[in-house]
């Protein structure tokens, strides 16, 4: 069991501790390099400094330019500022965008806002497997389509979506594209070139950081994104996120960037041989069956119905076990799962299903913890009072 409170901590799509070492590089600007990044005095410019090195950073690590990055409080932030700011931006082209209908509830209550504001919204469905079909997409997109969203890795499934054929489409059709990479950051390679990314949402929170830190990205090479500011003030980040930066987080977010690129090809070989463990042993339980494709995903992710179950009784039951039943930021809301329910499962197998995010914490003793608990808790004799 890991040492996080006695906690078998198998919920890390939801948040991630702070890793020592990101930590240890924020500590400083918490106690004496606090001054203000903006002032001109030279303790405020050396900590200016520190800031740039750190978007620098940042911005290699999705083969970016640093004039591209804009520090938010997080993906949900960056969400909002990105679809408002092309929104307006774009209005004279266009009042239509096209998103997926498992797509987080940022992206999604974000453009159900635009709704009614007068814009038009295309929500894709997505097959069995969770992914999008290409040639829908395709058919969606019309001349006054000024957005294109799709969420590189889904937090409540771990699919993965064909992003660089997507965006490829998108552009060929004169649309911008974006990704709500807030679940792929971190844990897989990104490269906004590559790819073809327009906008780029991630949090540091999920990647061994602290809560309260984000980024977007916004392409200023070839064909330049432009977005109308959402939030006015001192006229900080380019003008388009106005407000004291929050520099020992940034600082924070640099670190744990490095520490991921150093650190990703050791996290997937041993995060995915325990998830594959996990798997494997509660698919051989009756009634039981994988959500979403078992190829495309990521490795850290699964999810699982357990027919006839509750998933909230369970998670109530494993009072030393963290695991999910969706999405974290959706949690207080008792409904089924969004994402499930556009996949094709019944409102009883979407209740029925659980959530398994793992990290580079979890140990074998985590897995052959919960194993036996899950197994304990879907005997059909299992007493439950």
């Amino acid at each position: 069991m890991n040492e996080f409170q006695n906690i078998s901590y198998l919920d890390y799509n939801a948040t991630t501790p702070i890793d020592p070492r990101v930590l240890e590089a924020m500590l400083p600007f918490l106690k004496s390099e606090f001054a203000n990044p903006s002032s001109t005095h030279h303790f405020g410019q050396s900590i200016h400094s520190k800031v740039k090195q750190a978007r620098e950073q940042i911005a290699d690590f999705i083969n970016a330019e640093p004039n591209e990055l804009i520090f938010t409080s997080g993906a949900t932030e960056a969400i909002n500022m990105a679809i408002k700011g092309v929104a307006e931006s774009y209005s004279n082209k266009g009042k239509h965008i096209i998103t997926v209908s498992t797509e987080h509830k940022a992206v999604l209550d974000t453009c159900k806002d635009l709704e009614r504001k007068g814009f038009e919204v295309t929500y894709l469905p997505v097959q069995s497997n969770g992914i999008i079909d290409l040639a829908e997409l395709e058919k969606a997109i019309r001349p006054d389509t000024i957005l294109v969203s799709v969420m590189y890795v889904n937090n409540e499934t771990g699919v993965i979506q064909p992003i660089k054929e997507i965006s490829k489409i998108a552009h060929e059709k004169g649309a911008l594209f974006m990704t709500d990479a807030t679940q792929a950051a971190g844990k897989i390679e990104i490269d906004v070139d590559d790819l073809g990314i327009d906008l780029l949402c991630f949090s540091g929170h999920k990647m061994y950081a602290p809560k309260g830190i984000g980024a977007l990205y916004v392409r200023q090479r070839g064909n330049k994104v432009k977005l109308t500011p959402q939030v006015h003030g001192g006229g900080q980040e380019q003008g388009l996120r106005s407000g004291t930066l929050n520099v020992p987080s940034i600082i924070a977010l640099a670190k744990a960037c490095e520490i991921a690129s150093q650190e990703m090809e050791l996290n997937h070989k041993t995060i995915a041989k325990l998830r594959n463990t996990l798997e494997q042993e509660l698919l051989q339980l009756p009634n039981t069956s994988l959500n979403g494709d078992s190829q495309n995903r990521i490795y850290n992710t699964t999810n699982i119905c357990f027919k006839g179950q509750d998933a909230n009784v369970m998670i109530g039951r494993m009072k030393d076990i963290a695991v999910s039943n969706g999405s974290a930021c959706s949690s207080a809301v008792v409904e089924p799962s969004h994402v499930l329910k556009a996949m094709g499962l019944s409102d009883e197998d979407a209740f029925a299903s659980l959530r398994f995010s793992l990290g580079k914490y979890n140990t074998t003793e985590d897995i052959e913890t919960l194993i036996q608990k899950i197994k304990e808790l879907t005997q059909p004799n299992f007493n439950y009072a």
